[in-house]
C-alpha cells in the first residue's frame, strides 16, 4: 500500500495520521492539487465544512479532488469529510458550499444540532466487526455531525443511529445513517480518529486492496504503537 493522504486545511487531521501511525502506515498532509498525485488513497477529516471548503477552493484543489475520486482511489470522508463527498447536502449556510460529489446520498448537513450538543453513543456496526474483529458495537463521536437522509440502491449503509425523540430535528424517534460505502467511498458521520479503537482506519486502508491498488508497494512504517489503553478518552455525555 502507498502513501496515505490527508487533507489538512483545517480539522483533525492530525488526529487521523496519528491513528495511521500506530498501525504502522505514513500519513501525509495534503494542502495541494499535485500532492494527490503521491498518494494512492485519502482521508478527509471533520472540521468545519464551510471553512474547509472555501480553503479548497481557494488552493484549487475541487478539481483534483473530484478527479481522485473518478480514478477509483479509496476516500474516506468523517464528519465534514462525508458532507464533501455527498452528491446533495441540506441544511446549508446562505449560499451553500461546493462539494466533491461521488457518494449517492443526500446529507443533512447540522442535523444533530450545534457544537454544545455533541455526544457519544455506541453503535452497532456488524459489517466492520466482521471484516476487523472486535465488538459489534464502536463508540461514535458525534461532533456538530451530519446525517444521511438517504442513499442510492449502489450504497452499502454500515451503521445507523435511532435518534432520541427529543432531538430538536425530530418529532419521534428516527433512524439516520452514519456510515455508509459505496466502491472506493467510505463515510462516517462520527469521528473514529478521536477514539482508541482503530478498526475504520483498518477497514479503510484494506479497501485499498479491494479496489485494486498495488497493496506490495511501499507502506512507510514509522513505529506502531497499538495499546489502547493508553489511548485518551473523550468524555462527551452518551445518549441511551
Amino acid at each position: 500500500m502507498a502513501l496515505v493522504g490527508v487533507l489538512a486545511l483545517q480539522g483533525s487531521f492530525n488526529e487521523h495520521i496519528a491513528v495511521l501511525r500506530r498501525l504502522g502506515v505514513k500519513g501525509v498532509e495534503i494542502r495541494k492539487p499535485e500532492q494527490l498525485e503521491t498518494v494512492a488513497s485519502l482521508i478527509i477529516p471533520g472540521g468545519e465544512s464551510t471553512t474547509m471548503a472555501k480553503l479548497a477552493e481557494y488552493h484549487n484543489l475541487f478539481p483534483a479532488l473530484r478527479e481522485f475520486v473518478k480514478m477509483g482511489k479509496p476516500v474516506w470522508g468523517t464528519c465534514a469529510g462525508l458532507i464533501f463527498l455527498a452528491n446533495k447536502a441540506t441544511g446549508q449556510k446562505i449560499g451553500g458550499q461546493e462539494l466533491i460529489g461521488g457518494l449517492d446520498c443526500t446529507v443533512h448537513r447540522n442535523f444533530f444540532g450545534s457544537q454544545i450538543r455533541s455526544f457519544e453513543a455506541e453503535i452497532e456496526v456488524p459489517e466492520l466487526a466482521s471484516k476487523e474483529g472486535g465488538p459489534e458495537v464502536f463508540r461514535g463521536v458525534f461532533i456538530r455531525a451530519p446525517a444521511i437522509l438517504d442513499v442510492g440502491p449502489e450504497v452499502q449503509v454500515l451503521a445507523d443511529y435511532l435518534v432520541p425523540s427529543n432531538e430538536e430535528n425530530t418529532g419521534s424517534e428516527k433512524k439516520v445513517i452514519v456510515a455508509v460505502r459505496q466502491r472506493n467511498l467510505l463515510a462516517t458521520a462520527f469521528h473514529p480518529e478521536l477514539t482508541a479503537d482503530t478498526r475504520w482506519h483498518s477497514y479503510f486502508l484494506k479497501m485499498a486492496t479491494e479496489t485494486g491498488e498495488e497493496a506490495s508497494s511501499s507502506i512507510v512504517a514509522v513505529g506502531a504503537d497499538l495499546n489502547l489503553d493508553q489511548q485518551p478518552k473523550i468524555d462527551l455525555p452518551i445518549f441511551q
